[in-house]
């Protein structure tokens, strides 16, 4: 397949390396343009493009920048992309690190890929969130193998989410279908899953424990834990910096 990557940050050069070697093409941009990106390539093999032309090549394509940056995407960046063309969103939410408090996803009415959803005026794939950009990279293992690693895919279209999930068992992971765009709040920082690199049939068990709907004891508590979270990465990078 031809894949367009739009953000070339851990996600996306992870992703890109692994494309790469099942032999897709992947054309990568971010928002400084291509000729910023000439390490990336080397290191990926992907080919540096810009946003719009990365949108163009792809017959899937993948949205992989801070959640802050979503709305300072080209207005027409899918223009002439057609409507059956899956958009995979891997973003998270980091208010503390990185975003800035958004209030719209503080409420617990939206998922955070609902909101990029809105603002990209297409249907998106919610999947690479919840695993750390290195454990995407080497941990894909063949099917069937003891332990692999299975990651949540929510999404509305389910035409779209199928093509995610082939890609994603491709890559060397368990494709678990987390239901609706709404119910992504199981997969999003602060939850269970996050980062925990379940097996499927530990991860059916536990998307299934927490139900559909989001109550307001969960949005708080999972609230709670990614504010420690953060607060712990804070200060983890302050200790790494002070090393330095």
């Amino acid at each position: 397949m031809n894949i367009g990557i739009i953000g070339a940050g851990h996600i996306g050069s992870a992703l890109a390396v692994r494309l790469v070697s099942l032999g897709h093409n992947v054309y990568i941009a971010n928002s400084r343009g291509p000729e910023t990106l000439k390490d990336v390539a080397r290191k990926t093999g992907a080919t540096p493009v810009t946003a719009p032309e990365a949108a163009r090549h792809g017959d899937i394509i993948v949205v992989t920048i801070p959640l802050k940056n979503i709305p300072d995407l080209p207005k027409d960046l899918f223009q002439g992309v057609a409507a059956d063309v899956p958009v995979i969103d891997t973003s998270n939410y980091y208010p503390l690190l990185r975003d800035g408090r958004m209030p719209e996803l503080e409420t617990g009415e939206l998922t955070e890929s609902e909101w990029v959803q809105q603002h990209l005026g297409r249907p998106v794939v919610k999947v690479f969130n919840n695993i750390y950009a290195h454990h995407l990279e080497q941990k894909g293992q063949p099917a069937g193998t003891p332990g692999r690693i299975a990651l949540p895919v929510a999404g509305d279209e389910a035409a779209a989410k199928q093509k995610v999930m082939a890609l994603v068992e491709e890559l060397g992971f368990d494709a678990v279908d987390d239901g609706t765009l709404h119910e992504s709040w199981r997969q999003q920082p602060g939850t269970p899953s996050y980062g925990a690199d379940m097996p499927a049939d530990k991860l059916h068990e536990h998307l299934a424990s927490l139900g559909p709907r989001r109550t307001a004891a969960q949005h708080a508590e999972y609230l709670a834990n990614h504010a420690r979270q953060e607060q712990e990465m804070m200060k983890q990078f302050q200790q790494s910096s002070s090393a330095e």
